[in-house]
């Protein structure tokens, strides 16, 4: 197949004191690249003389038999056309496994910190200081470059390794003060009433735009003030800084316009606010309920490519009011009209991954709270393809008709998401899309057919929705704004039936603290996972039984000379607890290998083999243990070692794994090791120049993916990356299974997984330091270890080629710069000091200089 004709590179950022040197030949065009091949031309190792020859070959043949695998793929060549445009295609498939269940019945978890027991005159002090200080600055929430974890950082971080609760559970009295807690938790009813409280709820896509007028017909439009504002944004900021979780200019002026535009009737105290890229939640009370105001905690999830860039996801706020504990989530789910099952799989990666840590509290998902309020831009649209349709249907007021084609109600309806979630009666007509600055539908050349993207939900007892409406006057987005005015009964303590209860409870545990031990009995001790694989997660499931006479606390603890309860790839759900007596409770054992866990696996350092201690305070330990098998993974396997491997990773048994580990440490520079894994001599030997997993995924993405709109910005889809990732970990494929957009994603976790990044680590601080200068960074990249030389220089070739196509990729120089810079160019894991913005700046300097100006060596 004949590579596209070269097409000149739209005009892009470049690294100001190496511009004078590239924009030269940018401008002029001067020096076209030779080749179109994925791979330049000095990688084929041919003399001057044959490069002419080497010009006109077919590219992907080119590469395979210039990287040492010509025979294995042949047969990919012949099938390659036939199946390019169903590669183009995104396939669907069935939902990623379903996020974590609601509380199970006996795992009770106070979802708010209960009253604290009467305190000495001494300590009113410092808990007050406490309380006043729920306020936090924004900036808190900022966290610069990419999630460094591929699961909630709960994963391993059990709650009791947390050395202040360890401290508070040291003492018989810190244990005591807990079970004093959960005690009055249980009995909560007997001493709160419920009160009504209004709370304003609002969302808006404002499409990059900054505030042109007042937002008070959005904010009050009520009579009477809300009690408490929780305002959620998409889209604040579309710039390629703000993409990568960098500061935005525009937080502030929309903060300002909403403080301007609160009730006039009541004053206001800002409550917390958390953005990530163009997702803000910003919630406020009124001043007259601010010392009932607790707990408050923050946090965000990005669902963009590989689970992390925050382009889409979510931001959430929770708080205890009174004695009732509030989450609410602003979301920004994946767009597109086909892709309702993306949108689903957003909604689950966020439920399952939103932690809140509060310092007395096992972590809370956002299940465990009394009322969720969940609101955004949900991006689900209509089953009606036809916008003329849907705009007649909409004239004529037929607005229940076209719910029925909502994909979120269809969604809601089918159980695939916001199952638990309950939604208003709609009763104005879609807000999206407008021309911006009008009321009228959107005029493109896309036509976009009106939908309901921006919506709110809600889950909890005691909750009435007083107002569900749009916001028409308000014309500064193509979207509308929608607000959401609740009565919810709040749980207010009683202090004089608290104290009743408060006390009696103490009588009870004193004397059964004094006649009684606590004890526990397990259904099951020994569990074996069988065929562990990178990525792929695995469970099983024990029950525990009080079958004492007091009620118990049990915690997962760390062994001696352990700092965590378990090793990385294992995790306990839940962690620690209370149980009554006769309480039976369900505890799930998880594995799930990460990139931080990954590499010690694969070279034996490592087995799935562990030992958990169940601890009873007061009580015995009880010992659970765990085995099973892993199974090899070319993912977090260095770049030396799968150059020597000609076979698929899981066909070479694990001795000799770990024996080609050892040579590629030891010698990186050297290429003649004698690894027999067939027969014969010769060729055979000799290392391929580039992995041929690298070879595989680029060159599918080369051939198949260099037009796809959004390439390197829509995340795959789960089951396709383990498709994908098993494939390619038994087998030397013909073709790749998945979307584009999934083998895109492949690619950056296989680099994200290396345990040695492309450029070394020991060339880490040489690399920043030599970005300004573009002959100082080739020589650099000249004296990498070949193989992670050959492989920096075929992706450079790979990516300019990627942005000749930027007019239909939606690509950018800088955007590929920062994105790979990431994962190309990392610190190394010891360094003392965490990397600075300048530094992730001057490694995307270092990329865009390869990017523009080429590799002529």
């Amino acid at each position: 197949m004949e590579p596209p004709a070269p097409a000149p590179l739209r005009a892009v950022p470049i690294p100001p004191q190496r511009a004078n040197k590239t924009a030269n030949a940018v401008v002029s065009g001067a020096n076209p690249p030779k080749s179109t091949s994925a791979l330049p031309p000095n990688l084929n190792n041919s003399s001057s003389t044959n490069q002419a020859g080497t010009d006109r070959r077919d590219p992907a043949k080119s590469l395979a038999s210039d990287f040492g695998f010509e025979d294995n793929f042949n047969h990919t060549l012949k099938v390659e056309e036939k199946k390019n445009q169903q590669n183009r295609l995104v396939a669907s498939r069935e939902p990623p496994p379903v996020p974590p269940l609601p509380p199970r019945k006996g795992s009770y978890t106070p979802s708010n910190p209960l009253p604290p027991p009467p305190v000495p005159k001494d300590r009113a002090t410092a808990i007050q200081g406490k309380d006043s200080s729920f306020i936090t600055p924004a900036k808190q929430d900022f966290r610069p470059g990419f999630e460094r974890l591929d699961r909630s950082p709960s994963w391993s971080d059990s709650p009791t390794t947390n050395s202040m609760r360890q401290a508070m559970f040291s003492s018989q009295a810190g244990q005591r003060e807990y079970l004093i807690k959960h005690r009055l938790g249980k009995k909560e009813k007997e001493y709160v009433d419920i009160q009504n409280f209004r709370f304003f709820t609002g969302t808006w896509n404002v499409n990059g735009q900054s505030p042109d007028s007042g937002l008070e017909p959005w904010l009050c439009c009520d009579p009477e003030p809300p009690d408490v504002y929780a305002l959620g944004f998409q889209e604040l900021d579309l710039s390629t800084e703000a993409f990568f979780y960098l500061d935005s200019s525009k937080e502030q002026i929309w903060v300002e316009s909403v403080e301007r535009s609160l009730h006039p009737k009541a004053k206001y105290k800002k409550v917390r606010i958390i953005r990530l890229v163009g997702m803000m939640l910003v919630v406020f009370v009124n001043k007259l309920h601010k010392n009932h105001i607790k707990d408050v905690a923050a946090e965000h999830v990005g669902t963009g490519i590989m689970g992390k860039m925050g382009n889409k996801g979510g931001v959430a706020v929770r708080f205890v009011f009174h004695n009732t504990s509030f989450c609410f989530v602003n979301s920004h789910l994946a767009a597109h009209v086909e892709d309702f099952e993306r949108r689903n799989q957003d909604y689950k990666d966020i439920c399952a991954r939103m932690t809140f840590h509060l310092l007395d509290y096992p972590p809370l998902s956002i299940v465990k709270h009394d009322v969720v309020i969940w609101l955004g831009d949900l991006n689900y649209r209509l089953f009606v393809y036809d916008a003329a349709e849907v705009k007649q249907l909409i004239s004529q007021n037929e607005l229940k008709k076209l719910q029925e084609c909502d994909q979120l109600n269809i969604q809601r309806q089918t159980k695939r998401a916001f199952t638990d979630f309950m939604e208003g009666e709609i009763n104005f007509v879609p807000t999206y899309k407008y021309d911006a600055k009008t009321d009228r539908w959107d005029s493109s050349g896309k036509c976009r057919v009106p939908a309901w993207c921006d919506r709110i939900l809600w889950r909890g007892s005691n909750v009435k929705q007083l107002h569900y409406r749009s916001h028409m006057e308000l014309q500064t987005s193509d979207h509308k704004p929608v607000s959401s005015l609740f009565n919810i009964g709040v749980k207010v303590v009683n202090d004089l039936r608290y104290k009743k209860v408060f006390e009696e409870i103490v009588r009870i545990m004193d004397r059964m603290e004094n006649d009684f031990l606590p004890s526990l009995s397990l259904t099951q001790r020994d569990f074996t996972f069988a065929n562990v694989k990178f990525r792929q997660l695995m469970r099983e499931r024990f029950l525990i039984t009080n079958d004492g006479q007091v009620p118990c606390h049990f915690a997962f603890i760390p062994k001696l000379n352990d700092s965590q309860y378990c090793k990385p790839w294992l995790r306990a759900e839940p962690s620690d607890g209370f149980l009554e007596p006769n309480e039976t409770l369900e505890i799930y054992l998880e594995v799930y290998v990460s990139k931080d866990s990954v590499t010690l696996l694969n070279s034996g350092e490592d087995s799935i083999e562990d030992i958990l201690v169940l601890h009873l305070d007061r009580g015995k330990d009880y010992f659970i243990t765990i085995s099973g098998n892993y199974l090899p993974s070319c993912f977090g396997t260095s770049l030396e070692t799968l150059c020597r491997m000609k076979k698929p990773i899981r066909e070479i048994p694990i001795t000799k794994l770990i024996d080609l580990g050892e040579d590629s440490y030891m010698e990186k520079e050297k290429s003649k090791v004698n690894f027999l894994m067939v027969d014969g001599v010769g060729t055979e030997d000799k290392p391929l120049k580039i992995p041929k997993e690298v070879w595989l995924l680029v060159n599918h993405l080369f051939t198949k993916s260099c037009q796809q709109e959004d390439l390197f910005q829509t995340p795959g889809l789960q089951e396709e990356l383990q498709s994908i990732i098993d494939c390619l970990d038994t087998s030397i494929p013909d073709s790749i299974p998945g979307c584009n957009h999934s083998v895109a994603e492949a690619l950056l976790i296989f680099l994200e997984a290396l345990p040695e990044p492309v450029v070394c680590y020991e060339l880490y601080q040489r690399c920043l330091e030599c970005s300004h200068d573009s002959r100082l960074c080739k020589q650099l990249i000249s004296q990498l270890p070949r193989a992670h030389r050959n492989v920096f220089r075929y992706l450079m070739a790979f990516l300019r080629e990627l942005l000749k196509h930027s007019h239909n990729n939606n690509l950018t120089a800088s955007l590929i710069a920062t994105l790979f810079a990431s994962l190309l160019i990392r610190p190394p894991p010891n360094l003392a000091v965490r990397q600075t913005s300048q530094d992730r700046q001057r490694a995307i300097d270092f990329i865009l200089g390869f990017l523009m100006g080429g590799d002529e060596e």
